[in-house]
């Protein structure tokens, strides 16, 4: 609120309480925060590689859209994971069956889009996994804040492609330093780490439709493998 309006608002009220909500408040301190740069193609693999660590017993994966919570739960089925999603395409009672399976452990993993997990409040969440970075940076809080609840520790891990780059350097923003990265897991992408932003290269999709006229057939294949190699 600019110091303005809150004049103009002295004016009209009397004995009035002044209370500030900031949503933009950083995450807290006791989260543990790591970032993996991965390809698209690549980051079912990696979250299952990850999930493959039994230390993650209860997790939270959060996408962006409906259709891509139910593809990564099903995936996550067919390697034998107890995965259940919500989203705003299920019926309340569906969400609620999915929701009350995970809270009584019998799914170990919760696959959710931002909508369908407004409010949620469950105990020992011992990681949220962003399998999609959020458009908003205030809805990464959001998201971490489900874990590390009641003075306990938490972590959250992040997937960031080189379409999403624009998509963390809003959230660094706003959290006001970096999140630490790891570089060493076996499904890292370079062209991830390096990207500047959802500019900083043309998708590949438009190379395959539409490639420059006089761009050599050695030079657009040595492109598409660099890009494959993610």
């Amino acid at each position: 609120m600019s110091p303005a309006i809150i004049t103009l608002a002295s004016t009209l009220v009397r004995d009035a309480v002044h209370i500030t909500i900031a949503p933009e408040q950083p995450a807290v301190e006791r989260i543990e925060q790591k970032l993996f740069f991965v390809g698209k193609q690549s980051k079912n693999t990696l979250l299952k590689s990850l999930l493959d660590d039994t230390r993650l017993n209860r997790v939270i994966v959060f996408t962006q859209m409906k259709h891509v919570a139910n593809k990564v739960t099903d995936k996550l089925k067919a390697s034998g994971m107890s995965a259940v999603a919500i989203h705003g395409n299920k019926s309340q009672n569906a969400r609620t069956r999915a929701l009350d399976s995970f809270k009584s452990g019998n799914a170990r993993i919760l696959v959710a889009t931002d909508v369908a997990a407004r409010g949620l409040d469950v105990d020992r969440i011992s990681h949220v996994i962003n399998y999609d970075l959020p458009s908003e940076p205030e809805t990464y809080i959001h998201r971490i804040g489900r874990t590390a609840r009641a003075g306990s520790d938490g972590s959250a891990f992040s997937f960031c492609s080189a379409e999403e780059r624009d998509y963390l350097r809003y959230i660094e923003q706003l959290l006001g330093k970096s999140v630490p990265a790891d570089t060493n897991h076996a499904y890292h992408c370079e062209i991830a780490r390096t990207a500047t932003g959802t500019n900083a290269r043309p998708a590949p999709k438009q190379h395959r439709e539409r490639p420059p006229y006089k761009t050599s057939k050695k030079r657009f294949k040595s492109y598409r493998r660099k890009d494959i190699a993610c």
